[in-house]
This record gives C-alpha cells, sequence and structure tokens, in this order.
C-alpha cells in the first residue's frame, strides 16, 4: 500500500503478527515494550543529569581558578550542586579543616591569610592522609555517575535474547501445530511464524537504541572521570604548595 508515493509503514503487519503470536511470544513483546519504556527513561534521566553536572563542574573550575587560595570558595560558602569535582573539593578542604582543628589551628587563619606561619603548616604525612580523602571522594562519585548504568546494560544485552527466544519458542509451536494437523502448507505455518519473528524485530528495536544511549552515556561519563581526576591532582598540587611545610 503506497501513500503519497511512499509506502506505508507495516503497522497493520506487525498487529497481525502481533495477534497471531502464542502466549509466550506475546508475553515477551510486552516485556520487551516494557523494557524499552524503561531504558528511554533512565537514557533521558541520566542525559541531562550528566550535562547538569557537567555544566555546574565547567563554572565551578571557572570559579575555583580565579581564586588565590585554594580554599577561598570553601570559605565563601559557595555551592556549585550537582558538579561531581566540587563534591572532591568540598570533602577535601573539609578534611584539611578537621586535620588543622586537630593540630590546635584555626582554619580560618590559615585560609585567609597568615600561610607562611609554621604552626599552620601540614606535615608530609597530613597531605598524604588528605590525598587519600581526595582520591577516595573522587572514586565514590565516579560510581555515582555510573548509577543506573548496568540496567541500561542489562537492556543492550538481553533484549536480543529474548527476542531470539521468542522467536524460536515461535518456530518450534508453529512446526508442531503443523504436525498436529497433518499439513505442509506455508499458509498452515506462515501466520506462527510471522509471529514468532516479531519477537525479533521488537528485541532488535529496543537493543540498538539503548546500545548507542548506552555508548554516548559512558563516553559522557568518561569525560566527567577525567575531568575529575585532572581536578584531584590540581587541587592537591595547591594544598602541596600552600600547606606543605617545608
Amino acid at each position: 500500500m503506497f501513500f503519497g508515493g511512499l509506502p506505508a509503514l507495516p503497522f497493520a503487519s506487525v498487529l497481525y503478527a502481533f495477534r497471531v503470536s502464542n502466549f509466550a511470544g506475546k508475553a515477551i513483546v510486552e516485556l520487551l515494550f516494557l523494557g524499552s519504556i524503561l531504558a528511554w527513561s533512565l537514557m533521558l534521566t541520566k542525559w541531562r543529569e550528566l550535562s547538569a553536572a557537567r555544566r555546574a563542574s565547567e563554572r565551578f573550575v571557572a570559579a575555583y581558578r580565579k581564586e588565590s587560595h585554594p580554599a577561598s570558595l570553601f570559605l565563601k560558602r559557595q555551592r556549585f550542586a550537582g558538579s561531581p569535582l566540587y563534591a572532591i573539593y568540598e570533602k577535601t578542604c573539609a578534611e584539611v579543616g578537621a586535620t588543622l582543628e586537630v593540630r590546635g589551628s584555626t582554619p580560618e587563619d590559615l585560609f585567609m591569610g597568615g600561610v607562611g606561619a609554621s604552626a599552620q603548616k601540614l606535615s608530609p604525612m597530613e597531605v598524604s592522609a588528605i590525598r587519600n580523602v581526595a582520591e577516595s571522594t573522587l572514586a565514590d562519585t565516579a560510581l555515582m555517575l555510573e548509577n543506573r548504568m548496568g540496567l541500561l546494560a542489562t537492556a543492550v544485552s538481553s533484549a536480543p535474547f529474548l527476542g531470539l527466544l521468542g522467536t524460536v519458542w515461535g518456530v518450534m509451536d508453529a512446526f508442531a501445530g503443523m504436525a498436529a494437523f497433518g499439513s505442509a502448507m506455508l499458509s498452515a505455518v506462515a501466520p506462527g511464524i510471522a509471529g514468532a519473528l516479531l519477537t525479533t524485530v521488537v528485541g532488535l528495536l529496543v537493543a540498538l537504541p539503548s546500545a548507542i544511549g548506552y555508548n554516548l552515556l559512558t563516553d559522557r561519563i568518561r569525560g566527567l572521570t577525567v575531568a575529575m581526576n585532572n581536578f584531584c591532582q590540581e587541587l592537591m598540587s595547591d594544598v602541596e604548595r600552600n600547606y606543605l611545610r617545608d
């Protein structure tokens, strides 16, 4: 059938194939349909989340590099919600302050001035402990960025196999029916095979967009992870330059 010179989409054929599918085939198609809704919801939500994280991180890095002292933003209480880089910065500055308080120093005095005072300097062991906190925060934040990506990977890997299962099951059912009725005519098995092949088509329609979305999201997560690593090194270099005891 043609419409406006172009072939019409075979919706009627798809609906017919679904109607003639056996119970297992219909159940698999419905399961794949629900999986597709979940995958698309996850991809769109994760894309917005990572886009917001990247924008917030760009604003934070720009503000951080304008300051002359690494703890200035922390003391000014400037927050950059949603930025994974800021999460590392906040935790590191809090650890610096806690270390100074244990040693009897006033963190505000150190951060706002008087950095040359020996009583306000940190030992190499204390700086190493602060670095460990920064790196563990980086690892935890990277894991948070990858949250729910396993569900999307499951959709990518399992959808084609579910479709194949429905196809094999449907073809087996069609040939079993042909043997039961004793008819080898194509018209006897064609409806069952059409219904069986529908599950493969639906499985691929779920898996292909999910695979593309997974790769795009993974690339964004990798970019943010590299940015976090670079910033962690930059932050610790600033900490050592300002606080490390000679």
